[in-house]
C-alpha cells in the first residue's frame, strides 16, 4: 500500500505528520527520505505532536539520535546525515534501540545500510513538479509519500487513510492509496 499526498506548507508537513503520529502503534520502523531542508525533522516534530509531545523536538544531527519517553513507550529520532561509515551505529549500541517497545524515525537510513534494520514504512519527502507547483501556487510545496514495507506498515498505513479521509484539509491535495 502507498499514500501519497502533497501540502503547500509548513503547516501542512505537521498536519499529516500528526496524524501519521496517531495511525502508527507503538512500536516500529519508519525511515525518512529526503534532500536537505526537504521537512524531514519538520516531519518529526510534528509526528512528536501528534503524540502529544509538546517539549522541544530538536534535530539529532550532532548526536545521532535524540530519545524521547512518552507514556506509550520510547521514539528515536535518527539523523544519520553525518554518519561517517555505518559501522559507527555499532558503537552507538544501536541494535538496543530496535525493540518491541520503541518506535524509530530515521533521517538519512541509507548511511547505516547494513547496520539497521528494515523500515516498516518508507516516507519520502520531495519537492513537486514545476506543473503541480502552479497548480498550488507555492514553490514550497512538498509531496509526502508513504510506502508499507511489512505487515504493520500496511496496517499503519490503513489506519492512516481512514484518519485523512475524515480530517479533509483544503490545502492537501490527497491521491487514493494504491
Amino acid at each position: 500500500m502507498e499514500i501519497s499526498l502533497i501540502g503547500t506548507s509548513e503547516e501542512d508537513t505537521m498536519f499529516v505528520a500528526g496524524i501519521f503520529a496517531k495511525a502508527v502503534g507503538p512500536a516500529g520502523v519508519i525511515y525518512l527520505e529526503g534532500d536537505l531542508g526537504a521537512g524531514k525533522t519538520t516531519f518529526v516534530r510534528g509526528f512528536m505532536r501528534g503524540l502529544d509531545f509538546f517539549d522541544a523536538v530538536k534535530s539529532p544531527t550532532f548526536t545521532l539520535v535524540e530519545p524521547y519517553e512518552l507514556s506509550t513507550g520510547q521514539v528515536y529520532h535518527f539523523d544519520l546525515y553525518r554518519l561517517g561509515h555505518p559501522e559507527e551505529l555499532e558503537y552507538l549500541g544501536v541494535d538496543d534501540y530496535f525493540n518491541e517497545n520503541a518506535l524509530c524515525l530515521i533521517e538519512w537510513p541509507e548511511k547505516g545500510s547494513g547496520y539497521l534494520p528494515d523500515c516498516d514504512i518508507l516516507l519520502s519527502i520531495g519537492s513537486v513538479s514545476l506543473q503541480q507547483q502552479a497548480a498550488s501556487h507555492n514553490n514550497d510545496a512538498r509531496q509526502y509519500t508513504f510506502a508499507a514495507k511489512t505487515e504493520t506498515g500496511q496496517e499503519a498505513l490503513s489506519n492512516l487513510n481512514g484518519f485523512l479521509i475524515q480530517a479533509r484539509r483544503q490545502s492537501l491535495t490527497y491521491c487514493q492509496p494504491s
